[in-house]
C-alpha cells in the first residue's frame, strides 16, 4: 500500500495508536501531521516519521479546543495545500457512576474530546478532502457496543456509540462527494490511555489479558494497519463500515 505524496492528519499522535499509524504512513510514503497535546512526545514520534524522508507537520493542540482544531486545519492546509486522509483518533476514558457526583463534568469532557471534536474537526476537513476524494478513519471502540458493570466508564461507551452512528451519517452524506468514512472499533489495545484517564479507571491492561477469549491485549501497530488498509485504494468499495479488532472481547 503506496501513500507516496498524500498527506495524513492523525489526531492523539502522540503515542499509542496514532503514533503507530503516523510512522506506518509515513514508511509508506506518505506526509503525516501530527497532533497531540504532549509536545515532547510528539517530537518523539517525529523523529521516527522523519527517517523515512517524507513531510512530518506537528501540531501541538486540544481537539475539543474549537480555535485549536481550527489552527489544525489551516496549518495542514499552510504547509501541504492539501489534505488526503483525515484520522480521527484522539480519545480519552474516564470512570464515573451514573450515581457520582462528578457525573457531568466527567460526562462533559469526554464527550467534548471523543465525539463534539470528531464532528468539528471532520466538518473542517470535509472541503478539502472532498476536493482530493479522500477518507476518513474514525478510532472508536468496542464499548459503543457493550456494557461494563464492573468498571463504569458509561460515558466513554456512549460517546463510542455515538461515533459509531456519525460515522454512519458522515459516510451517507459525503459519499456522493466521493469521500469515504469508516470506522474501527479496537477492543483492549496496549497503549497510554488508562494512565491518562479523566478519572482513574479499575481495570488494567493485564486484567483485560485474562477477560477476552484469545488471552491478550492488541499491539498499537495491529490497529495502526487496520487504518492504513480502509485508508488505501484497496478498501476502496468500503464506507460506512466498523471494523471490530477485539481478541473476541464481544463474545464474553
Amino acid at each position: 500500500m503506496s501513500f507516496a505524496n498524500k498527506v495524513v492528519l492523525i489526531t492523539g499522535a502522540s503515542s499509542g495508536i496514532g503514533a503507530a499509524a503516523a510512522i506506518l504512513f509515513a514508511k509508506e510514503g506518505a506526509n503525516v501531521v501530527i497532533v497531540g497535546r504532549n509536545e515532547q512526545k510528539l517530537q518523539k514520534v517525529k523523529e521516527k516519521c522523519a527517517k523515512f524522508g517524507k513531510g512530518v507537520l506537528v501540531v501541538k493542540a486540544d481537539v475539543s479546543n474549537e480555535q485549536d482544531a481550527k489552527k489544525i486545519i489551516k496549518e495542514t492546509i499552510d504547509k501541504f495545500d492539501k489534505l488526503d486522509v483525515l484520522v480521527n483518533n484522539a480519545g480519552v476514558v474516564g470512570q464515573s457512576s451514573i450515581l457520582s457526583d462528578n457525573v457531568l463534568s466527567v460526562y462533559d469532557t469526554i464527550m467534548n474530546t471523543n465525539i463534539r471534536a470528531v464532528v468539528h474537526i471532520t466538518n473542517l476537513a470535509a472541503p478539502y478532502l472532498i476536493k482530493t476524494k479522500g477518507n476518513i478513519i474514525n478510532i472508536s471502540s468496542v464499548a459503543g457496543k457493550m456494557t461494563m458493570t464492573t468498571s463504569p466508564a458509561f460515558s466513554y461507551a456512549v460517546s463510542k456509540a455515538a461515533l459509531d452512528h456519525f460515522t454512519r451519517f458522515a459516510a451517507a452524506e459525503l459519499a456522493s462527494h466521493g469521500v469515504r468514512v469508516n470506522s474501527i472499533s479496537p477492543g483492549p489495545v496496549r497503549t497510554d490511555i488508562l494512565d491518562n484517564a479523566v478519572v482513574s479507571m479499575a481495570v488494567s491492561m493485564e486484567g483485560f489479558e485474562n477477560a477476552v477469549p484469545l488471552g491478550r491485549v492488541s499491539e498499537p501497530e495491529e490497529i495502526a494497519d487496520l487504518i492504513l488498509f480502509l485508508a488505501s485504494d484497496k478498501a476502496k468499495a468500503i464506507t460506512g463500515s466498523d471494523y471490530v479488532s477485539d481478541n473476541g472481547i464481544l463474545l464474553t
